[in-house]
């Protein structure tokens, strides 16, 4: 079994949890701990979970909406931390890496083991140091998290193809970022090759994926500035031609609940 469940999704914390395995051996890890530890610990509890459920943290990359609680949430209640070694420089020059945390490295084209989950990590243009974004799988189904990314690329819609569930960045729309009282190079950014997705990029990623197995569609990520989750919605549904109501949407204050994969 495969399932997973998101604490929050957006610019002011995101991270994920995925559980693999039966009821005599699970498996469960964070992707990614942007929120500090009381809240970590109290949106896990929301999901049935304790601090001591947790096998490990996986890590995209360093910026706060994502890595922010990762050090004291891994030395609190002694987590692994697993993350490329451009992300570990890049929190350590920021004096974000918490000595006696154990960690590993990982690299972004080999797959490893957690347990009984299968990692698979793979690069992405965004502005981090060395981030990547990951394919979780017990070994049937396969969840695929992609949040953080300036341009769709053709490796990553490979990794993407055949996946039983799919958490997809729809960061922002367009017309809302450009015509809104963000200044001038923040726009550019968000927008750049390096940035986020907005929601037509996002839909056409989707487009080109192998989505015969896809049991599940969460837009994530959304913008509370620049964007509205109808129309996050709608670019989702148009690339899946399917029902707006079967495309689901990740939250900043609730993630979403429980999905199996």
């Amino acid at each position: 079994m495969l399932r997973f469940a998101s604490l929050a999704s957006g610019s002011k914390g995101n991270c994920l949890v995925a559980e693999a395995g039966d009821a005599s051996s699970r498996t469960r890890v964070l992707l990614d701990c942007g929120l500090n530890l009381r809240d970590t610990e109290r949106r896990l509890a929301r999901l049935g979970l304790q601090p001591s459920d947790i096998s490990g943290i996986l890590v995209t990359h360093e910026h706060g909406d994502h890595a922010h609680g990762v050090f004291d949430f891994a030395a609190g209640h002694g987590v692994t931390v697993y993350l490329t070694y451009g992300t570990m420089a890049a929190m350590k020059a920021e004096g974000r890496v918490l000595e006696g945390v154990r960690m590993v490295y990982v690299n972004g084209r080999e797959s490893f083991l957690i347990g009984g989950m299968q990692v698979a990590p793979f690069t992405v243009p965004h502005d981090a140091r060395e981030p990547v974004q990951y394919v979780l799988s017990d070994g049937d189904r396969r969840l695929g998290v992609l949040t953080d990314i300036g341009a769709p690329t053709a490796h990553v819609a490979q990794v993407l193809s055949g996946l039983s569930a799919l958490v997809l960045e729809t960061n922002y729309d367009s017309g809302m970022l450009w015509n809104g009282g963000y200044p001038r190079w923040l726009k550019q950014r968000i927008a750049g090759p390096f940035g986020h997705l907005d929601n037509e990029d996002s839909g056409r990623l989707l487009a080109a994926l192998d989505c015969s197995k896809l049991r599940h569609l969460i837009g994530a990520h959304l913008s509370q500035q620049n964007n509205r989750p109808e129309l996050a919605r709608a670019a989702l549904a148009r690339a899946m031609n399917c029902e707006e109501s079967w495309v689901q949407l990740a939250t900043q204050d609730e993630g979403f609940d429980w999905r199996e994969a």
